[in-house]
C-alpha cells in the first residue's frame, strides 16, 4: 500500500498507539478480514492524490517541529487548560479554583490530584520554589481511612487492574461498511460521569459488557434515555455556559483515560507562516471574522457552506462522489478564481464539475493551517481506536467534540451532516458509509503541520482505525453532539457556587466529596411539592404571560400546546399580528421553543419532553420564556 513517508510536506496520519494498549493490539489479528467488504483502496488512493497534489505545488513546510515537553510541562499545561492554573501558584490564589474543584466527581478529582502530584515531583527535582504539595490542596489522608478506601480511590490501582484485564482481551475488532438494524437498542447513559461508569465496570462486568456490545457486522443502535430534565444538545446552552463545557469535558476525558489506562497525549500547535490568501489556508477564526462582517452570526465559513450547497444540489447522485478525484489542474485554477471572485459574487458554481467541487472541499479541509480536529487533540482522536469497548469509544469522542473550539466543532458538524447525506444516497452514488469514511479519513487525520511518526508495519492498522473514527463520527453524530446531563449538572453547580466558596483549605478529598454528594442529595428531599403554578413569558410575541399549573406529568410540549391554543382562540394581546405565522388560524407548536433563563443556568433551550415540575425544583429561580424556533421563518 502507498505510504506518505516521501511526501514533500510531512503528513501525519496518526500517532503511534499508546504503549498501555500494546497487549491488546499485539494480540489482535487484522481488523479487516474481507477485502470485498472493507476495502482500504479508497484510503490509499486518497493518500496518493494528496501526495501528488503536494508534489505538484512543491510545497515546503516552514513549520517548527513539535517540541518534546520537559517533565512537568505537560501537567502544567493540562492544569491551565482545565482552568486550574492557580493551583500552581501561591496559596492566596487558591480560592479561584475552589468552585470548579467542588463540582468534581471522585474519578475527576483523582485525575487532577495525579497531575498535581506529577508536577510537584518534577518541580522538587529541579529545586524550584515555591513548591506546592498536592496534600496542601486535597489534604492529608489520615490513618482513619482504611486501606480498602485508599485502594478504591487510587488511579494507579485502577491502571493496574485495567492492564491485568487488558491482557485477557484478545477479541478481534471488525469494521463494517453496512449499517444494519440490530433490533434492540442499547442504553447510552449520560446521567453518570463516564469515568465513574468505567470504574464500576472495571470491578466486575467490564469484559462481559464489552463482548455483548461487539459485533463486527453491526453498528450498535444506542439510545440516550431521557431523564426528567430532558436531553441537552450542543447549541441548546448559552455561549456563557458553553464556555464552561470544554474545561469540564477535558477533566472528565482525562479521568476516563486514567481509568481505562490510556495516556491522553496532546500536541503543541505549531505556528504557520501567515498567508496572503483570503479563503484557502486561512485559520477558521479569521475566516469567520471576515464572513461575519458580511453576514453577522455566521458560524460556518461561507466558502464551506457554498461548497457543501453546490454538492448537495448537483453531486449527491454522482457515482463515486468524493472518491473520484477531479483534475488537479482545474482544482488549482478554481481555487485561484475563488480567491478572486468569491466575495464579489461573480464565481459561477453552475459551471464547475461536481468532482472538482468535491476536490475543492477536501482541499479546503487539508489546507487549514491547523487540522480541523486541532493539532492539540488530533492524537487523542486517533487514540480512540485503542479503546476496546464501542460505548467507551463513543464516550471519549463525545468529550473530544465538546472540547473542540466552537468554530472547529460547528465546521465539523456541517461536514458530517453533508457526509450523512452522501451515505443516504448510496444506491445512486455507490458511496456507502465505509467508502465515505476511508476517503475522508486522510483529509482529516493527515496534516502538513504535524510530523510523521508512523511505526513500521502499522500503516494499515492506523489507517483502518482512522477510517473507523470517521465512520463513528458520521453515524453517531446526533449522540456525539449531545451535552451529557452530568456536565450540565456541573455547569449548574458552578453557577450556583460562584457566590458560595467552600472552605477548601485543610480539607481532605474524601470529606469534600462527601459534602458535594450530600449537597446533591439534599436538593430533591426538600422539594416534594406535588404541584406549582408558574408564569411563562413570551415578551417578543405577547404582552401577557401564560399562567401554567404544573404537576408531575406536565412537559414542555404540553405548555407549548396550551400557549398555541390560547394564542389562537382567546384573542390574546399580540404584539405584532401582521407577520405572525399562522396555519388555518393556528400556529405550529414546533415553531416555538421554551427556554430556561437565569438561576443556575445562563440559558437553555428545553427538550419538549422535559418535565417542568422537576425542572422547577432543580432551578426555582429561573424564568421560562417562549421564543420562536430560529430554524423557522420569523413570526414578527
Amino acid at each position: 500500500s502507498p505510504s506518505t513517508r516521501n511526501c514533500p510536506c510531512k503528513m501525519s496520519q496518526l500517532p503511534p498507539k499508546s504503549p498501555l494498549a500494546s497487549p491488546v493490539s499485539e494480540g489482535r489479528n487484522s481488523r479487516v478480514e474481507s477485502s470485498d467488504n472493507l476495502s482500504m483502496d479508497s484510503f490509499w488512493l486518497e493518500v496518493e492524490n494528496i501526495k501528488q497534489s503536494a508534489e505538484a505545488e512543491q510545497e515546503e513546510c516552514s513549520l517548527a517541529d513539535v517540541k518534546t515537553q520537559e517533565e512537568g510541562e505537560a501537567e502544567a499545561e493540562w492544569l491551565q487548560d482545565a482552568g486550574l492554573s492557580d493551583l500552581l501558584g501561591d496559596r492566596a490564589s487558591e480560592n479561584d479554583n475552589i468552585v470548579l474543584l467542588s463540582t468534581l466527581t471522585k474519578t475527576q478529582a483523582a485525575a487532577v490530584q495525579r497531575r498535581l502530584d506529577t508536577y510537584s515531583r518534577s518541580r522538587r527535582r529541579k529545586n524550584k520554589h515555591p513548591v506546592r504539595d498536592v496534600r496542601d490542596i486535597f489534604g492529608v489522608v489520615d490513618s482513619e481511612e482504611t486501606a480498602a478506601e485508599k485502594e478504591e480511590s487510587s488511579p494507579d490501582q485502577l491502571w493496574h487492574n485495567l492492564r491485568t484485564s487488558n491482557v485477557q482481551r484478545t477479541e478481534t475488532q471488525d469494521y463494517s461498511c453496512t449499517v444494519r438494524n440490530p433490533g434492540k437498542e442499547v442504553v447510552f447513559n449520560m446521567d453518570v460521569a463516564y469515568s465513574e461508569q468505567a470504574a464500576v465496570l472495571l470491578k466486575g462486568s467490564f469484559l462481559s459488557e464489552s463482548r455483548r456490545l461487539k459485533d463486527g457486522n453491526v453498528l450498535t443502535k444506542f439510545k440516550i434515555p431521557k431523564g426528567r430534565l430532558g436531553v441537552t444538545r450542543v447549541g441548546d446552552l448559552s455561549a456563557q455556559d458553553m464556555k464552561k463545557i470544554p474545561t469540564l469535558a477535558l477533566i472528565e476525558l482525562t479521568a476516563l483515560c486514567d481509568v481505562l489506562g490510556f495516556e491522553l497525549k496532546r500536541n503543541k500547535a505549531a505556528k504557520l507562516k501567515t498567508t496572503e490568501k483570503r479563503l484557502f489556508g486561512v485559520p477558521l477564526n479569521t475566516l469567520l471574522e471576515n464572513d461575519q462582517k458580511l453576514l453577522p452570526n455566521t458560524k460556518v465559513p461561507l466558502l464551506l457552506q457554498a461548497l457543501l450547497s453546490c454538492l448537495e444540489k448537483r453531486g449527491l447522485e454522482t457515482e463515486g462522489i468524493l472518491r473520484v478525484s477531479g483534475s488537479q489542474t482545474r482544482i488549482k485554477s478554481l481555487e485561484q478564481k475563488l480567491e478572486r471572485d468569491f466575495y464579489t459574487g461573480l464565481f459561477r458554481w453552475d459551471e464547475v464539475h461536481q468532482n472538482d467541487v468535491s476536490g475543492l472541499l477536501k482541499r479546503f479541509i487539508r489546507e487549514l493551517p491547523a487540522p480541523l480536529l486541532t493539532a492539540e487533540y488530533l492524537p487523542a482522536f486517533a487514540a480512540v481506536q485503542n479503546i476496546p469497548d464501542l460505548r467507551q469509544r463513543l464516550q471519549a469522542l463525545n468529550l473530544l467534540i465538546l472540547i473542540l473550539p466552537e468554530p472547529n466543532r460547528n465546521t465539523l458538524k456541517a461536514l458530517l451532516e453533508f457526509l450523512s447525506k452522501v451515505v443516504a444516497r448510496e444506491n445512486n452514488n455507490k458511496m456507502n458509509l465505509w467508502n465515505v469514511s476511508t476517503v475522508m479519513a486522510p483529509n482529516l487525520f493527515m496534516h502538513k503541520g504535524l510530523p510523521n511518526k508512523i511505526p513500521e508495519g502499522k500503516e494499515k492498522q492506523l489507517a483502518e482505525g482512522a477510517a473507523d473514527i470517521v465512520r463513528m463520527m458520521i453515524h453517531y453524530q446526533d449522540l456525539l453532539w449531545t451535552v451529557s446531563s452530568f456536565l450540565v449538572a456541573q455547569v449548574r453547580k458552578l453557577n450556583e457556587s460562584n457566590s458560595k466558596r467552600y472552605q477548601f483549605c485543610d480539607k481532605r478529598i474524601k470529606n469534600l466529596l462527601r459534602k458535594i454528594h450530600a449537597d446533591k442529595d439534599k436538593v430533591e428531599k426538600n422539594q416534594a411539592e406535588p404541584s406549582k403554578i408558574v408564569k411563562v413569558h413570551a415578551s417578543l410575541l405577547l404582552k401577557d404571560s401564560l399562567e401554567v399549573h404544573l404537576n408531575n406529568a406536565t412537559r414542555v410540549a404540553d405548555v407549548l400546546r396550551q400557549f398555541q391554543k390560547n394564542l389562537c382562540q382567546n384573542g390574546w394581546n399580540i404584539v405584532n399580528t401582521v407577520n405572525l405565522l399562522k396555519c388555518n388560524n393556528s400556529m405550529e407548536c414546533t415553531s416555538l421553543l421554551l427556554y430556561e433563563v437565569g438561576g443556575n443556568i445562563g440559558e437553555r433551550c428545553l427538550d419538549p419532553d422535559t418535565y417542568l415540575l422537576d425542572l422547577y425544583h432543580t432551578n426555582p429561580h429561573a424564568e421560562w420564556i417562549i421564543k420562536q424556533n430560529p430554524s423557522y421563518p420569523r413570526m414578527f
